[in-house]
């Protein structure tokens, strides 16, 4: 880099207007406060709007030098972190970071109106004798219905098959803050033999479908 010459960071446009920004290579603080500066007063006179830079955890030394040009927090994974600004003085039209979190509930009934229980060794349930049906977190790129049949598996070793949704409802003020969307999935078995998962599932079995033995999970949360 020459004493007169600044290079610009690297940046691939995105489909509304604005750039990305994927640091791969390591920078010292000085040098990326200098580049950035230098490719954000670019990017005005191209009339960007917004701005993303994804920094590895391993260069998270430059967080710093970016919140000084007016970055913000966005979104973070195990390996990264989102930072975002917004460049036209007009109204800011970047998208939030994601607001929900999606849980399912399993109804597991066999040919002898047996439904599959479990009581938790953690959580709000933990050591108050309730039993309620498996329930889980869908994973990121996962089906709702792919996630009842595997936490039903992990859970009780039970296998299924999803058969229908049941219902659904949605809270706020969940887990960080966020809004919850839970799914209630009615799963058929194709295997008896339980076995419960030790790490979590206090015990699991198969219950009778009479009024008051079972608790009332569809409102519960995850």
């Amino acid at each position: 880099m020459s004493k007169n010459q600044v290079d610009l960071l690297k940046a691939d446009e995105d489909l509304h207007g604005g750039v990305c920004v994927e640091l791969k290579e390591p920078m010292d603080s000085q040098e990326f406060s200098i580049r950035l500066s230098a490719s954000l007063s670019q990017w005005r006179l191209q009339d960007k709007k917004g701005v993303w830079i994804k920094l590895p955890i391993s260069q998270s030394n430059l967080v710093e030098a970016a919140v000084k040009e007016g970055f913000k927090y966005h979104h973070a994974e195990p390996d990264y972190l989102m930072l975002v600004k917004w460049i036209p003085e007009i109204a800011d039209t970047l998208p939030a970071n994601a607001s929900h979190r999606v849980g399912i509930g399993a109804f597991v009934m066999n040919d002898n109106r047996e439904v599959l229980v479990v009581q938790e060794k953690n959580g709000k349930f933990k050591d108050l004798g309730v039993w309620k049906y498996p329930t889980g977190v869908v994973n990121e790129g996962e089906d709702i219905c792919d996630a009842a049949v595997r936490e039903v598996k992990e859970e009780t070793g039970v296998d299924t098959e999803f058969v229908e949704v049941l219902a659904f409802r949605q809270s706020h003020m969940s887990f960080f803050n966020k809004s919850d969307m839970f799914f209630v999935c009615m799963l058929k078995p194709q295997s008896f033999e339980i076995q419960k998962q030790v790490v979590e599932i206090a015990d699991a079995k198969l219950q009778s479908m009479q009024p008051n033995h079972l608790s009332k999970t569809m409102s519960s949360s995850v």
